[in-house]
Formats: C-alpha cells, structure tokens, sequence
C-alpha cells in the first residue's frame, strides 16, 4: 500500500546514500583491504596559487559502485513483468539519487603550511560532507519530489502533461502513488496516527503540535516528576540525596 509513495523515494535514496557514505568512510579509515583513499588526484594542484592535492581524499567512487552491485543489481535480476519493470526503475532511480547527493556534497579542505602559519602552501583534499547535510539535502528533495506517470513503460516521464518537456534530473526524487494520510489511524494499513503523541507547543518543525496534530489541536496536563538530586559523597562511605519535585506541562495531540 506504501509503493511507491514519496516516503518510499526517500527511503531508497537515503539507503543508498547511508551505504556509500559508510563503506566510503571505512575506506578512508583503512578499514577495508579492497580500497583505501582516492589516489587520482595526488601529484596535481596548481604550483602558481601555492597548493596541491595530498592528504586522504575520500574515495566515493568505490563507494558509490558497491553500492550500485549491493542495491540494484539484486533489484534488476528480479524484476519480472511490465508494471514491475517500470516500478523497479522509478527504485532505481531514487537510489541513483542517494548517491548523486553524497556525490554532490563533496567538500574540499585544505591544511597551511608555511613559518608561522603562513600559509605559504596548502595541502588540499576532497572528503564527503556530514550525513546529516546529505540527509537534509534529500529531505529538500523529498518535499519537492516528483510524481510521475503510472503508466511506466520505456522511461519514467512526469504525470502533469504540461511539465513533461521538463527534464527528470538525477537527484530528483520521484513516485508514482499519493502518500495515505498518516494523521489518522488505519489499522489496515498499519497507520496510527497522531492522536495521543506528545509534542513541542513552541517549536515550528516536525515535532511541533500544529503540524503534528494535523490541525485538530491538542491537551496539556501537568506531569510531576520526583528524582534524587543536590547528591553529596559522606565519608565514609554513602551518598546523600534530596528527593526534587518538578512539575512539567506534557502536551498531546487530540
């Protein structure tokens, strides 16, 4: 029932982008016999702006290609018919686009060398951006995803006609199907909605109750919370604590 829903999209493209991200970081780490870092871009630089390419950079490309044999080929070896033919190719997609992320978000960081700081030279080399950056980018992607047509044959194309001489890019996320409404409670689709969760009154993101509540509101009741604290060590040998009370407000979606 999930199929390919924008939820789904995301799943794959930050599976993929996760396995790149961590063998690649294991290569880095020398953790690995079958890689270590990227060697291409050692002996180059500029000599006239005072740098050159040395240090561990990051070797994404062996990264991203076990994560192409790990992740896709099973999925190619399995597809079977015209509609999961077209369904595994949409997948497929969206872990291309897991991967194109991390590929994208490549940094470059330099080290000085030089008296005093100087900087005379520079010793520069490429390594991967925190996961959190990538899982945000493909979150941006998530939100602005694209749903394509169900009638999937030769290649993916969009369902609004009128975008449809719009190019597809390849860290675009794509789905086919509209999610279910996760707000309300659906046993048969394992939903269960947000009734009863508890959430953030002041905060403006996901955990905040006007988005988490989905508009219906919420209740606030007051928790009390008792704890040993102001601890002291008494020689010899005990702890002595006092017992605080705290008194919180807890608010839940209605």
């Amino acid at each position: 029932c999930f199929v390919g829903t924008k939820e789904t999209a995301f799943i794959y493209a930050v599976t993929s982008a996760g396995l790149v991200h961590s063998v690649t970081r294991s290569c880095s780490a020398g953790n690995m016999t079958e890689c270590s870092c990227d060697t291409n871009l050692r002996h180059g630089g500029s000599a006239s702006e005072g740098w050159h390419w040395g240090g561990c950079s990051d070797d994404i490309h062996y990264g991203m290609t076990f994560s192409r044999k790990f992740l896709d080929v099973p999925v190619k070896k399995n597809v079977t018919g015209k509609s999961g033919s077209g369904l595994a190719a949409m997948n497929l997609h969206n872990s291309e686009a897991g991967r194109q992320a991390v590929a994208k978000l490549m940094s470059v960081d330099c080290r000085c060398h030089g008296v005093s700081g100087s900087c005379a030279v520079k010793t520069c080399w490429k390594t991967m951006s925190s996961f959190e950056k990538i899982g945000q980018f493909l979150k941006d992607k998530y939100e602005n995803s694209i749903q394509i047509s169900d009638r999937l044959k030769k290649k993916l194309r969009r369902k609004e006609k009128s975008q449809r001489k719009i190019p597809i890019g390849k860290e675009d996320l794509l789905y086919i199907n509209k999610s279910p409404n996760y707000c309300v409670e659906d046993q048969k689709l394992g939903i269960p909605g947000t009734q009863g969760r508890e959430c953030n009154r002041t905060s403006e993101g996901p955990d905040g109750c006007n988005l988490l509540c989905c508009g219906r509101g919420y209740n606030t009741h007051v928790v009390r919370h008792v704890e040993r604290c102001e601890c002291k060590f008494v020689w010899c040998c005990y702890v002595r604590c006092r017992r605080c009370e705290t008194m919180t407000d807890v608010h839940t979606c209605k």
